[in-house]
């Protein structure tokens, strides 16, 4: 592998076989054969096929899948159209709960798609030693290109000359603050943080221009090498998916044991055909499967997802909605997440005069002049330009251009009427810019840079308008007031000017200068994200910062937004721990700064040894082995890069930790309804599955699988869809998250599932007894038909009563359940009838059923009452 860095720049297009002319064109397409295009390839294409067929994976499907197949060739080997016809309607089932899901994850797909296309670049390159602008694509090692400030860099680079070029490397080193680049070749253990004379894919020039030769492209990029290790790292089933495959699998095994049973008392007792217990065993498999759930579950975290994405969180996968609900801890990148991710001026210290930036102020007359040639410097001795009412350039720069408009100050204006005759460029070495401007005929200049080299130029400064000697002391009270200002995290700037006659020489320029003030800018909070993290607090939730930035800035942030702790651990730390001591500092340390990739991955496997539930955050090509590997992986919309958002599972659009809150709030909503219409369907199919067996100890079916698939998928289906569009409760943010074992289904919803299902199964068997004596058996059938589809409402009223819901507090489900009541009666008395083996029911029929819906919901009430009571969630 080369060495770019440590090379001189001729012998970079030496080995290039390039020049500083750049490529003909002939030779630029034969190194893209050569080489390839330009693209990062992050996982593969999507296919939709292969989104649909992942629907089909859970056991409770296979069975459905198995019992069509069987009652299909029971069909085809008996000329029974009955039996295909409930084939087919399994089927059906099947293959429409596929189709809810395929949707769903397949739009989620195309907007990550789109999304892509939204970040695509082009590039300004030499052809022929013509500049031309192509996709960055197209580009090949050994083109020469421009980078130009608000370039974003289309490929990994080695500066061939570069003019006041700061680069914003975040993306790739987690530095919040530009870097400055120079062209010098390097020692070869130079890490990349420090290589000041390369540039790579996706980092943005902030200032300045270069240009540059293109060394690497596409997947040898250092994006590149990035994704080509993501690619490696699987994906871990999120804890909602693991929940459903265990429950699926409990459900199998259970109508395993009880068809085997049923098959032996069915053969050796009551002498049964393989066709009969057949029967019995599929009507069984689809008593105990809840057809339902599946589609209400993918409906239900569909309709979160919708919810969230008018919140800006954009979800690439449904099932980690729930996992949202269980998180405990959140870990955070400050810089445009907790932060609004743009140099906002704070405070000015004009001599001996505090201006605090955050509140309204007034500038009294004596610190006018003062006050007036310091917003003068900030916006003159300033390179940004105004371009559709926004200022773009250095992002420091914009904070004072931004601050100095707001206060009257006109860029534009000024700019205007103080013609800049020279600028003296700021460099890394220097620390300091100086500029010169014409105005009436007199010429002043301005100095911004860092304070010890601003004074370094000044013999004076100004006092309550007053021009005095700098002295020593003067200078030592400006530099304690910059030491107090820096201890809470601010970056300062400091301004001098002079009025000045003819200057050829820029030693005389800059010197005599007159020390004006300090003007101190940060990234500050976000609007609403002090509430937010009162928010977590109160819901269990620990928020914990994560940032590339030093650890005074950070801590001074997390004061700001209500971090209670300010105990801080930065990268350095963090690998001098061993693995114990980490998975023990990570519970009582909330800001890690200085943090490099690596550690963010430390920081995660050990909170996940803790037992948490984790959220991380993370926008840059580093932070995609974190993101993948957390148990919710949230890449930034706006500032991510297309690598970290292939790894996540949550894209936020706006890049707002209030929408992290949202999503969470919405998680815990989408799994305390899934617990609920579990609760519902699990209870009607344990008394399914018990009438069916019971019933068949005697030989008789009570209960046809049809009937069962129309009861579980169509009149069960809508009230527990209905219960999944439940709205939060009121206290829901107030609760502690559910522990990382705890199930959808927890201890006491085991219990009250099991007792009122035995309850259930005794007053339905005792229906089908009553009406198999005085009726015979499809009048039976019928009753225990309408008897399943009418207790039901007794178990959404119950249900509605332990959350202390009024019963017609979700309109949509009052709407299901009258819609249920209705298909039953037309199921009951339209011809249809005959095809699902029904029969119309008399008034004694309905009195026997009444008089079990009132004793039903009676004895369900006391049963609640006493699970709830004794056996803890």
């Amino acid at each position: 592998m080369v060495k770019w860095y440590s090379l001189t720049v001729s012998k970079a297009f030496t080995r290039l076989d390039s020049s500083a002319e750049g490529l003909s064109f002939f030779e630029a397409r034969e190194k893209e054969k050569l080489f390839g295009l330009n693209v990062i390839q992050i996982g593969k294409k999507i296919n939709p096929l292969v989104i649909f067929l992942k629907q089909f994976k859970s056991v409770l499907v296979i069975i459905l899948v198995i019992a069509a197949i069987a009652l299909f060739g029971i069909g085809m080997q008996s000329n029974d159209t009955n039996y295909i016809v409930d084939a087919s309607l399994i089927a059906l089932i099947v293959v429409m709960n596929g189709v809810f899901g395929f949707f769903q994850d397949f739009k989620a797909e195309k907007s990550i798609e789109q999304l892509k296309k939204m970040s695509q670049v082009k590039a300004i390159v030499k052809r022929q030693g013509k500049l031309i602008k192509i996709e960055a694509k197209k580009l090949v090692p050994g083109d020469v290109i421009l980078i130009e400030e608000g370039s974003i860099v289309p490929a990994d680079c080695k500066i061939v000359s570069a003019a006041s070029l700061e680069v914003d490397e975040s993306i790739l080193t987690g530095e919040s603050l530009p870097v400055s680049k120079t062209s010098p070749s390097l020692d070869e253990k130079t890490v990349l943080a420090e290589r000041c004379n390369m540039l790579y894919m996706n980092t943005k020039a902030v200032r300045g221009k270069a240009e540059a030769l293109v060394v690497e492209t596409g997947m040898k990029t250092e994006v590149g090498k990035i994704a080509k290790q993501l690619q490696v790292i699987g994906k871990k089933p999120t804890i909602f998916e693991t929940e459903i495959d265990t429950l699926g699998k409990k459900i199998g095994l259970e109508i395993l044991v009880i068809i085997v049973f049923i098959a032996f008392v069915q053969f050796f007792v009551h002498a049964g055909n393989l066709v009969d217990i057949l029967i019995i065993s599929i009507a069984l498999a689809v008593a105990a499967i809840p057809e339902g759930l599946p589609a209400v579950v993918t409906l239900s975290l569909a309709l979160g997802t919708n919810k969230m994405l008018k919140k800006n969180a954009l979800v690439r996968k449904l099932s980690v909605v729930e996992s949202l609900g269980s998180v405990d801890v959140i870990c955070s990148d400050k810089t445009g997440t907790l932060t609004a991710g743009r140099m906002r001026t704070r405070q000015a210290w004009l001599f001996g005069k505090d201006l605090s930036l955050d509140r309204r102020f007034v500038v009294k007359d004596q610190y006018k002049k003062a006050f007036d040639l310091m917003m003068e410097a900030s916006v003159l001795c300033n390179n940004t330009k105004e371009i559709n009412g926004k200022f773009a350039g250095n992002y420091t720069e914009i904070a004072f251009a931004e601050f100095a408009s707001k206060h009257g100050y006109n860029k534009q204006m000024l700019e205007k009427k103080h013609k800049r005759l020279k600028e003296i460029a700021f460099s890394h070495e220097r620390k300091r810019m100086t500029t010169v401007h014409e105005y009436e005929g007199k010429k002043k200049a301005f100095m911004k840079g860092a304070t010890e080299k601003v004074l370094d130029c000044c013999n004076a400064y100004l006092e309550e308008g007053i021009k005095k000697t700098l002295t020593e002391k003067a200078r030592a009270k400006i530099l304690r007031k910059e030491n107090e200002i820096a201890s809470r995290g601010l970056r300062i700037i400091s301004f001098a000017y002079k009025k000045t006659g003819e200057m050829a020489l820029e030693k005389e320029i800059e010197k005599n200068m007159v020390f004006l003030g300090l003007l101190a800018v940060s990234d500050a909070p976000r609007k609403g994200v002090k509430e937010a993290i009162t928010a977590c607090k109160n819901a269990g939730i620990q928020v914990k910062m994560i940032t590339g930035d030093k650890v005074t800035t950070a801590q001074a942030i997390a004061k700001e937004i209500g971090f209670e702790k300010t105990l801080a651990l930065n990268g350095q730390d963090i690998e001098s721990l061993t693995e114990q001591e980490l998975k023990e500092k990570v519970e009582e340390v909330q800001i890690f700064a200085r943090v490099e990739p690596k550690h963010k991955t430390m920081i995660l496997k050990a909170l996940q040894q803790n037992g948490h539930v984790v959220a991380m955050t993370g926008d840059g090509v580093n932070d995609a082995a974190a993101l993948k590997n957390a148990d919710v992986g949230i890449a930034m919309g706006i500032r991510g890069t297309d690598v970290a958002k292939e790894a996540s599972d949550l894209v936020l659009l706006d890049d707002n930790f209030l929408s992290i809150v949202d999503a969470v709030k919405q998680g815990r909503t989408i799994f305390n309804n899934i617990r609920k219409f579990v609760n519902y369907l699990l209870t009607s199919n344990f008394a399914e599955v018990f009438v069916v067996f019971f019933a068949s100890l005697v030989g008789v079916l009570p209960i046809t699988p049809v009937q069962l698939l129309i009861i579980n998928f169509v009149t069960d289906g809508m009230p527990a869809l209905a219960l999944g569009a439940d709205p939060p409760t009121e206290n829901i943010m107030q609760e502690k998250p559910k522990k990382k074992s705890e199930g959808v289904i927890n201890k006491r919803l085991a219990w009250l599932i099991a007792a009122i299902g035995t309850k259930k199964t005794a007053v339905i068997l005792t229906v089908f007894f009553i009406g198999l004596a005085l009726k015979g058996l499809v009048v039976a059938q019928t009753m225990v038909f309408a008897a399943f589809i009418l207790y039901e409402f007794n178990r959404v009223a119950v249900i509605r009563w332990q959350e202390k819901l009024g019963f017609f507090s979700n309109k949509w489900l009052v709407a299901a359940m009258l819609a249920s009541l209705v298909i039953l009666l037309v199921l009951i008395y339209s011809p249809v009838n005959t095809l699902l083996g029904l029969q119309p029911l008399g008034l004694f029929s309905w009195v026997i059923l009444i008089a079990g819906t009132v004793f039903g919901w009676f004895s369900a009430i006391f049963i609640t009452k006493h699970v709830v009571k004794w056996v803890p969630a």
